[in-house]
């Protein structure tokens, strides 16, 4: 291999070195203590399934790829401190630690311990930094012809395109290739994890429990729904089962054992977002059992906490994902669609008098489901942003077949869920101007459109025929085959009901003036 030793390779190199010797003193570890997260996503819903991970072998890795949000860290752990000035270490810290977060404290004496420095070490150890060291010194390689292995010790001349060694003849080696590489010693200033290192004064010696808060990168979190859609009495109404879980990355660099667990859901503003970092992800699901942890929820602040009942490990490298709320059942839903017959639509800065603006039509019909999140009907919490996917079952073999899939933002309880699923295929719309007259002398013109919907169905629809006013903002509505309701300033909304095997019409004329 070149260059980079792998990590079998790179033990025997460690072991060859005499690493024990090497460890400093002891140091508080993550275990000693209780460790407990807090964790904050900027995740897009839906970005994810590309971004994050593993690739098959004989791919080649993804490009890097952001981790949207960040966590705060809080561990208590016991330390040895000594009467006067001592230094205490952490290691199994998080690699994208924030430096400027760490806040340390003594939960045993804070009137008597103070922190005089702090500092956050992370060169380390790795088979390239160890070869910038051993440059102009003796290493022993080997390398393999066949069955035959060789080694080769001299002084290390080069290390940038394989190793290029000085024999103690003066022969020149160069090496394209080395099977493994041996050290006679490990030079000072490399470390095997990331360490803060603290300088403290104390008045008494002892053993004294203190807690660590720093916040970290190469963190998220992201909340998945699973809809599953029940239709009712008629094909506008039905019923939908509501599951949700939350799925945590960790690509910060630690492990984090048997922790307590916070999510905070909401928009909270930062002036340094974290730096991003590639994904490669395991993925592991809690059971849904009466004995698996369950969240509970409570506002914080503006935004809104889910802490885990219980703890939670989550391994460096690794996504899991935790049920959010027990799932709700048949919480009232219903289909919606909406036809907005207009292609291209822009609200013009000034007056639009193109005979031929917007004539071209589009044809396709969406297809939403709507619910409300209140109580009464089984939910009544609030729900973080997240990708929702939603099923039908199919009553032939009761398989559970998948029928689209949205994207919410984080929506509080009493206001409505609108999921879009894709567009009907036996609903279709037709929308075409019938009439245009223009008078710029007086400074008004007129316009009279048509929309059609066929229902080639077997049962009626209800579809909603949006129109968007959007020549100019001063219009009236002179004329119309019927009601309509006016959703905003310049857009209206007409309500149809088109029956089974039916077509329905909808005619408005609308002047303009300005």
């Amino acid at each position: 291999m070149t260059r980079e030793a792998s990590a079998p390779n790179l033990v025997k190199l460690l072991a060859a070195a005499g690493a024990a010797a090497w460890v400093l003193a002891p140091a508080a570890r993550a275990a000693d203590g209780d460790s407990a997260l807090t964790i904050y996503s900027s995740v897009q819903p839906g970005a994810l399934a590309a971004a994050y991970y593993r690739p098959l072998p004989g791919e080649s890795s993804p490009s890097a790829a952001d981790v949207p949000g960040y966590a705060m860290v809080s561990q208590d752990r016991k330390v040895e401190v000594a009467a006067g000035r001592s230094q205490v270490r952490f290691t199994d810290v998080a690699a994208l630690i924030d430096p400027t977060t760490v806040q340390f404290v003594s939960l045993s004496d804070p009137q008597n311990t103070r922190v005089i420095e702090q500092n956050f070490q992370f060169d380390l150890i790795s088979t390239s930094k160890l070869l910038s060291r051993y440059i102009d010194k003796n290493v022993t390689a080997q390398q393999a012809q066949g069955d035959q292995v060789t080694e080769i010790t001299g002084v290390l001349l080069a290390a940038a395109d394989g190793l290029v060694l000085r024999g103690a003849d003066g022969q020149i080696h160069a090496l394209g290739q080395y099977s493994n590489l041996r050290f006679p010693e490990l030079p000072g200033g490399l470390i095997t994890r990331p360490t803060l290192l603290w300088d403290l004064a104390a008045r008494k010696a002892g053993t004294q429990t203190v807690r660590v808060s720093y916040q970290t990168g190469g963190m998220t979190w992201w909340a998945d729904y699973n809809l599953t859609y029940a239709q009712g009495a008629d094909a506008n109404s039905g019923f939908v089962d509501v599951g949700a879980w939350v799925s945590i990355i960790n690509q910060s660099g630690a492990n984090f054992d048997d922790a307590r667990l916070k999510l905070i859901a909401g928009d909270v503003q930062r002036v340094q977002p974290q730096a991003p970092r590639p994904v490669a992800q395991t993925l592991a699901r809690r059971a849904n059992s009466a004995e698996a942890a369950t969240f509970a929820e409570q506002p914080f602040f503006e935004y809104h906490l889910y802490t885990l009942s219980g703890r939670t490990s989550l391994p460096n490298n690794s996504t899991k994902q935790i049920e959010l709320f027990d799932a709700a059942r048949r919480v009232p839903a219903r289909k919606t669609l909406v036809y907005a017959g207009q292609a291209g639509t822009y609200y013009s800065t000034g007056v639009n008098t193109d005979r031929g603006y917007d004539a071209v039509g589009n044809g396709k019909i969406d297809v939403f489901l709507e619910f409300r999140n209140e109580e009464k009907s089984g939910l009544g919490v609030p729900l973080p942003k997240g990708r929702i996917r939603v099923s039908q079952v199919d009553p032939d073999d009761h398989g559970l077949e998948f029928i689209g899939e949205d994207v919410i933002d984080h929506t509080p309880k009493n206001e409505k869920v609108r999921v879009r699923l894709g567009s009907a295929f036996d609903v279709v719309g037709e929308r075409r101007q019938v009439d245009f007259t223009i008078d710029n002398k007086a400074r008004w013109m007129e316009e009279e459109i048509e929309v059609k919907i066929r229902n080639h169905k077997t049962e009626a629809v209800d579809v909603q025929v949006i129109e968007r006013l959007l020549r100019w903002s001063q219009w009236t509505i002179k004329s119309r085959s019927q009601d309509f309701d006016k959703d905003d300033a310049r857009t209206i909304v007409f309500p149809v009901r088109v029956a089974a095997d039916g077509e329905q019409s909808v005619r408005y004329r609308v002047r303009y003036t300005w």
